[in-house]
Parts: C-alpha cells; sequence; structure tokens
C-alpha cells in the first residue's frame, strides 16, 4: 500500500504553482505602483485643475505608488520565504497547509486600507473640481491637443506682466533675447491691436542638450511667452505646453525639466 504520509510530485507541484502565484501578485503590484507613481492616479482631478501637468509623479499618487511597489517587493520575499518552508515541511513529511496563509491575510488587508484611502482622496477631491468649472476652464487653456498652447490669466496689465517676467528671467540668469511688442508695430502702420507683446528668452545650457537629442526643436527654441489683453481687457499668459514640445520632437523625458521652467515662470507672472 502506498504511504500517504510521503510527499508526492503532485504535493511539490502545488506549493510551486502557489509560490509562482505569489510571484505574480507582487509583480501585479509592483507595476500598479509604477503606474500609479509615475503617471498619477487622480487624472480626473488634473485634468480639470492643472491640465499642463506632464507624466511625472505628484503628491499622494506618489506615496500610493510606492507603497504599492514596496508591498509588492515584500510579497514576492515572504513568498519565497513561505516557499522554502513549506518545502522543507514535505521533505519531513508535516502537514503542510496546517492553518489560514498569514501572507495571504496581511496582503489583503493592507490592499483593503490602500484602497479605502484612495477612495476617500477621490470622493473628496471631486466636488473641488466639479464647483469650480469657470476656474478649470480659466486656468485650462490647451486649444487642442494638437496645438498643445497653455493660456493662463493674468491679475496684473500687459505692461506689469511682462515686467514681472523679465525680473523673474533675470533672476534666473535666463537670457532674454528680445521682446516683439506687436501692438506697436501694429500702431507703426496705422492699425489699432490690444496690447500684445512676445517675449523671446533662453539657456544655453539648457537648450544645447535639447537641441543636441532632437536638432528639431531648434524650430521652437528660444522658448516663447506671450502677453496679450483681449477685446474684454483681460490679460492672458501663453506658451508651449512642456508635454507638447517634448511629444513634437521626442524628447527624453530626463531633458523635459530643461523646458518645463517656462510652467514655473508663467504661473508667477500673473499673480
Amino acid at each position: 500500500m502506498p504511504d500517504d504520509s510521503k510527499a508526492t510530485p503532485r504535493d511539490y507541484l502545488a506549493v510551486e504553482r502557489t509560490f509562482l502565484a505569489w510571484i505574480r501578485t507582487g509583480l501585479a503590484l509592483m507595476g500598479l505602483g509604477f503606474v500609479l507613481a509615475r503617471f498619477g492616479i487622480f487624472l480626473r482631478e488634473f485634468s480639470l485643475n492643472r491640465p499642463n501637468l506632464s507624466s511625472q509623479s505628484y503628491g499622494v499618487s506618489l506615496w500610493f505608488g510606492t507603497a504599492l511597489i514596496f508591498l509588492g517587493v515584500l510579497v514576492c520575499l515572504l513568498s519565497l520565504v513561505r516557499y522554502r518552508r513549506l518545502l522543507r515541511q514535505l521533505e519531513h513529511s508535516e502537514a503542510v497547509i496546517s492553518r489560514p496563509s498569514t501572507l495571504a491575510i496581511t496582503t489583503a488587508f493592507v490592499l483593503a486600507i490602500l484602497g479605502v484611502a484612495m477612495a476617500i482622496y477621490l470622493i473628496s477631491v471631486r466636488p473641488i473640481a466639479e464647483n469650480n468649472p469657470s476656474k478649470s476652464q480659466e486656468i485650462s487653456m490647451a486649444t487642442s491637443p494638437e496645438q498643445g498652447i497653455l493660456r493662463a490669466p493674468s491679475k496684473l496689465s500687459v505692461d506689469e506682466t511682462v515686467a514681472r517676467l523679465q525680473a523673474a528671467l533675470q533672476a534666473k540668469g535666463v537670457k532674454l533675447f528680445t521682446i516683439v511688442d506687436h501692438s506697436g508695430e501694429a500702431a507703426s502702420a496705422g492699425l489699432k491691436m490690444p496690447n500684445t507683446k512676445l517675449l523671446i528668452f533662453g539657456n544655453p545650457k539648457a537648450g544645447t542638450p535639447l537641441m543636441l537629442a532632437s536638432p528639431s526643436v531648434a524650430l521652437d527654441l528660444p522658448l516663447k511667452i506671450l502677453v496679450a489683453e483681449d477685446a474684454t481687457g483681460k490679460v492672458w499668459i501663453s506658451y508651449n505646453a512642456p508635454a507638447y514640445l517634448q511629444a513634437r520632437h521626442n524628447l527624453p523625458p530626463e531633458l523635459l525639466p530643461n523646458v518645463a521652467v517656462i510652467d514655473t515662470l508663467a504661473a508667477k507672472a500673473g499673480q
């Protein structure tokens, strides 16, 4: 008669399948964590309130994503320890499944906590985005994904906004090549045009690596910011979105900060 107390190949395969299932779980958690940390989990909030954000890690998304990555790593390590322990039990003909899996219970508990935390955050921020549609439309200005133009309101006049931009560029050591006074040129030609000025500026230390990586980016460099008054007297700050420039010229992600500085300049200029 066969010895029922002795482990069979089927027992070893069952333990191995369980181990591989835990490994897949760990990899899935790490993959999901990377997506959350790298691209953000609150896409609705970003699209309504801050559409000019590129694919980066932001705030709570980074922490949730990092937590899932660490959980995935922990699951893989603990599953390895558990697998080796089960193999030793099989070798000594001990009972392999004698109690519920602590690893499964712990993983489920941690995932439940993270899920509840993300749900609470999403619910708490949703009304903020929905209750301020005018603000969202005012800040968001990409007229279309193809054009990639961002447009933000300024609380100051055109000349005051331009002066603030000049001061910010000087403080950062960025060279202001010229200011094109479109409305001034129109007036010299006997035409009327709302106050409109274009600032052209750049920094060789930032621009040169971009052009070396993708020579076509020289078509959009130096960087430009348009400060213009509309027909109602409201002042707007317009510029090419950094993410649009990156996609248009296939710039390496690590060089995106070289053009992303324009976001900060535009935001501070209109305050």
